[in-house]
């Protein structure tokens, strides 16, 4: 009988146990626990800070200078929310200079760029109808690019030139256009599919051939045999090389960035007049020139405002978007849309809402460098001011949502955080760089609280951490 007591007693201080919180330094003494267990041999820097007071609640090498990967992009949309307004829009406008005579237009086009990420070849379908409409049928001249608005060097800091090719790297103008609604700015998709064997796979781009070469020298193999395509652009041209083995029965598709945005759009755009039946003169070109005066607008192209990008922005990753970001900034606000003054712009943001801008080292808004640096205790103190921030509103609603299946919703956590118990608990910006894994945004704990925490790991190349990132991350929800 008392044996059976004890254990009737001991069931019910576990589930008394169970039921009563942890204090603050027992919840701290599990988690370090587990931190240890996951990051060992990394180096790292965590915080976590209870959202409502925004006081730090539990730091590990918080103040430990860390390269935070794409955990960057939410200072950078924040600070242009700030600076810009969520109703900005970008705009790409279409001018003439010359006459029109008998059905022909004796002058020259000009598409005159902001940096619009959202311009996609429908718009120049719209362009082409706004000059028939005026009854052009034949142009007796050239088409001009006017990029002024943007200066200085299309690619961020930082990119490695094996990775010019990929979309992720892709340079910016003032004038590019995107392929898909992801806003892939500054690349076409190329698609080999796998034909006779032994003969080369047949390849279609879109929206079209851009002003790139094709350059295929790969051949399509046997069922079975091992898939080696590659489709990259060869590394300061616009030859987009093709090899490698593609079995039959397959394809493989690519995103592959332009050299020239600004040249390359411009192609795309006479390839559209030209397919929807506007004829040129032999001899017409296509290149750079400033808006002369004089010109006559056609026409203005306007984007989705901030508000309406900012979720694709972020929850899909998207460093052009944050790269034409920082650029526009530095010319609204310095009259120079140029690395430097744009990034100057996110500092001071930085600066007005309290952050310690001498812990933030970066080069760009995208994360893409390995030189940007920051630590945990900072973040965590950025993703406490925003709520008190006109536009926490959307930048919390872009954020990507744990476990969330929707692309638009869960972006880069979709399938992350799956299982019932941490589904739409966290909501956070992930990072990944060769070498470094970072999560940092905010999560309800089973207490109910909620709470903004970053952690931030650099560790062996060519391993992923987001496996045990996680598990630290449920390891706050549980604990807290």
């Amino acid at each position: 009988m008392q044996k059976r007591l004890r254990i009737y007693l001991l069931l019910i201080l576990m589930v008394v146990a169970s039921i009563i919180p942890f204090t603050n330094a027992e919840a701290n003494s599990s988690l370090t626990l587990t931190v240890n267990q996951q990051l060992a041999g990394t180096k790292f820097s965590m915080a976590i800070r209870d959202l409502h007071s925004g006081n730090l609640v539990y730091e590990y090498n918080g103040n430990n200078r860390i390269s935070p990967a794409s955990t960057l992009k939410p200072l950078t949309a924040a600070a242009a929310m700030n600076v810009l307004g969520e109703d900005y829009f970008f705009s790409t406008q279409m001018l003439m200079d010359g006459t029109i005579q008998n059905g022909v237009l004796h002058g020259n086009l000009y598409l005159r760029g902001e940096g619009d990420p959202t311009l996609q070849v429908k718009d120049f379908v719209t362009f082409s109808n706004t000059l028939k409409r005026l009854g052009i049928k034949q142009i007796n001249g050239n088409i001009y690019g006017d990029e002024t608005w943007f200066s200085g060097s299309r690619l961020s800091p930082g990119i490695h030139p094996n990775d010019e090719t990929f979309y992720y790297a892709a340079p910016i103008s003032a004038i590019t256009t995107s392929p898909d609604n992801d806003y892939d700015v500054s690349t076409v998709i190329v698609t080999a599919t796998a034909s006779k064997v032994g003969s080369v796979p047949s390849i279609s781009v879109h929206p079209n051939l851009s002003g790139l070469r094709i350059i295929n020298s790969a051949k399509t193999g046997s069922r079975g045999s091992r898939n080696t395509l590659t489709i990259r652009r060869k590394h300061g041209t616009n030859q987009v090389i093709v090899s490698g083995n593609l079995p039959q029965g397959t394809g493989k598709k690519e995103w592959v960035t332009m050299f020239n945005p600004t040249l390359s759009t411009l192609h795309s755009f006479k390839n559209t007049l030209v397919a929807q039946g506007i004829q040129f003169a032999n001899g017409s070109t296509v290149t750079y020139a400033k808006v002369p005066t004089g010109a006559v607008s056609l026409g203005t192209k306007r984007s989705l405002t901030l508000k309406q990008l900012m979720p694709t922005f972020m929850k899909l990753s998207n460093n052009g978007i944050a790269d034409i970001l920082v650029k526009t900034m530095g010319k609204r606000v310095h009259g120079t849309g140029d690395w430097e003054h744009g990034i100057q712009v996110i500092r001071t943001y930085g600066q007005s809402i309290g952050l310690g801008m001498d812990e933030w080292n970066f080069e760009d808004g995208s994360g893409m460098s390995h030189s940007n640096k920051v630590n945990a205790i900072q973040q965590t103190l950025f993703l406490v001011k925003q709520p008190h921030e006109a536009h926490y509103a959307t930048l919390l609603n872009s954020f990507p949502n744990g476990g969330n299946s929707n692309r638009l919703v869960g972006g880069t956590l979709r399938n992350r955080f799956t299982e019932t118990a941490y589904r739409n608990r966290v909501i956070a910006k992930t990072g990944s760089l060769n070498g470094v894994t970072a999560l940092s945004g905010y999560t309800r704990a089973s207490s109910g609280k909620w709470y903004a925490y970053s952690i931030l790991v650099e560790h062996r190349k060519g391993v992923y951490y987001a496996r045990q990132v996680d598990t630290i991350t449920k390891k706050i929800i549980s604990t807290y």
